[in-house]
């Protein structure tokens, strides 16, 4: 009699195991919220209720600290059947979870008035993203920033203080390259399609602005835009190259 009411057993616990995978299954690209129960160098465990969700090392911001009891958003990566039921995967550095918050935060988004159309992270520091609308009528960059700027500020108080740069989409190379530069401001962009590059000009007194610290700046309009992006000011651009010396 023992052994027949631990088979049962065992057979509910298999079948609460594959209704947990089941809930999960093929939710990879969504966001969760779970409460943080342990947290070592390598790993965070979060609580999502019925499972644990796994936060690896690599998926972590090494700026936050996770403490115990607090509640965290997080993007699924990844969802498996283990031994003892799913094992999920989930990250804090995707750039889709920057994109999921977003979608949270504004309702034209979740409409789908207004299109995140690229998203560049360097996680826990800076973030820009692209946005674009399909209704003349409506802001794109407004709807996301919100009123007084509520709806930005809730994805940064997420992203515990990660700067966040909201820019406007274009197809025009030369006006996106110039938005992704934000909150520079640029003279000129001259694209070349045949090398992906765009040479631009800036201000003097921008120069510094638009390559930003460490060339942070830079770095993440170019991974927004899909370009090579060369900056230089107004007076590098205007000097005329030495004559090299004659022998």
């Amino acid at each position: 009699a023992q052994t027949a009411k631990q088979v049962i057993f065992q057979k509910l616990r298999d079948a609460e195991r594959e209704m947990t995978y089941e809930e999960f299954a093929g939710r990879e690209g969504d966001i969760v919220t779970g409460i943080v129960q342990q947290s070592e160098r390598r790993y965070t465990l979060l609580d999502l209720g019925k499972v644990e969700a796994l936060v690896p090392q690599a998926e972590q911001v090494p700026s936050e600290p996770y403490r115990s009891g607090e509640r965290l958003k997080a993007y699924i990566t990844e969802v498996r059947r283990g031994a003892k039921g799913p094992q999920i995967v989930v990250s804090r550095t995707h750039p889709g979870l920057l994109k999921k918050l977003f979608e949270l935060e504004v309702p034209e988004i979740a409409d789908g008035v207004v299109e995140i159309k690229a998203v560049a992270r360097e996680p826990g520091h800076r973030s820009k993203i692209a946005v674009w609308s399909n209704e003349p009528a409506v802001d794109p960059v407004g709807a996301c920033v919100g009123p007084k700027g509520s709806r930005v500020r809730n994805v940064v108080t997420e992203l515990r203080g990660e700067k966040i740069d909201v820019v406007p989409w274009s197809e025009n190379p030369s006006e996106f390259v110039a938005n992704a530069l934000q909150p520079a401001k640029v003279r000129e962009v001259r694209v070349d399609p045949d090398t992906q590059t765009a040479q631009v000009i800036v201000p003097d007194y921008q120069l510094s602005l638009a390559i930003g610290k460490e060339g942070q700046n830079a770095r993440l309009a170019a991974r927004l835009t899909g370009w090579r992006i060369d900056i230089k000011s107004e007076t590098q651009a205007t000097a005329v190259p030495e004559a090299p010396a004659e022998a």
